[in-house]
């Protein structure tokens, strides 16, 4: 059978919506969606991807929709323009239909075939973050990094070790913990764990780009994501708890 008509992957109501945004990301496109389609048969439950083109220059729009026509599973959505990474995932949230959400970024440095390990969690926690234990990047992005989760953990006591792993996967109804922020991906975890969520982290694997350069640089990394902190760091302490209980488990709630 093709891979393509499997039932696992395509099905009117997915169990698993996977966001991806990409930006200018068209040599990667291919690749990342063929090794994300054999993930998800490999999970054997019935989900969806979301592609959000985020304003690509290049082929990036081409690729997905000719990605599209093979994969029945796979939507696109395309943003008129660039909104940023923040923009992308909420745009693709919102078109998510199954209870739980996952996402990863569309440059294929967390590898797909981590997701069944998040996946493999979920009866343990409501979101579940990966955090790169072997990191493929450079000195000065390593160390940015560092640094900015050193100073995250200690102002939001998040708990999170390495909020800028991409790969993650929480229950729909975590979505309302999110503020629209556009360092929203920096503050996932920091959100639900406020808000009363399980958090939990698991390591997975990293690799380097197989194509094409990164869009963070200095200011993406770490200026935005400080000052938002700040303001963050304020608020959050300030408001009032919300009445949260997993489903699953209502006594765990901010357990991680």
């Amino acid at each position: 059978m093709d891979p393509i008509s499997r039932p696992s992957v395509s099905s009117a109501a997915p169990e698993l919506s996977i966001v991806i945004p990409f930006h200018n990301e068209g040599p990667n496109v291919a690749a990342l969606l063929a090794e994300l389609e054999a993930a998800v048969v490999a999970l054997g439950v019935p989900a969806e991807v979301i592609a959000v083109d985020d304003g690509s220059r290049d082929d990036t729009g081409t690729q997905l929709d000719n990605a599209a026509l093979r994969r029945s599973f796979l939507r696109v959505l395309r943003l008129p323009k660039n909104g940023g990474q923040a923009a992308a995932l909420l745009a693709g949230f919102a078109a998510a239909r199954a209870p739980w959400i996952a996402m990863m970024d569309g440059d294929g440095q967390n590898p797909p075939a981590e997701l069944p390990k998040l996946w493999a969690a979920r009866e343990s926690a409501d979101m579940i973050i990966g955090y790169r234990a072997a990191r493929h990047d450079s000195w000065l992005r390593r160390t940015m990094s560092r640094v900015a989760n050193a100073v995250r953990r200690s102002l939001l006591r998040d708990g999170a070790r390495d909020t800028g792993c991409s790969l993650k996967l929480f229950r729909r109804e975590v979505l309302g913990s999110f503020l629209p922020l556009r360092t929203l991906y920096s503050f996932l975890p920091a959100f639900a764990v406020w808000n009363g969520w399980r958090v939990r982290e698991i390591p997975v694997d990293h690799r380097p780009r197989r194509a094409g350069r990164s869009h963070y640089g200095l200011g993406v990394m770490f200026w935005r994501p400080f000052f938002d902190l700040l303001a963050l760091s304020w608020i959050l302490r300030r408001q009032l708890p919300r009445a949260v209980r997993p489903p699953s488990d209502p006594t765990a709630a901010g357990r991680h």
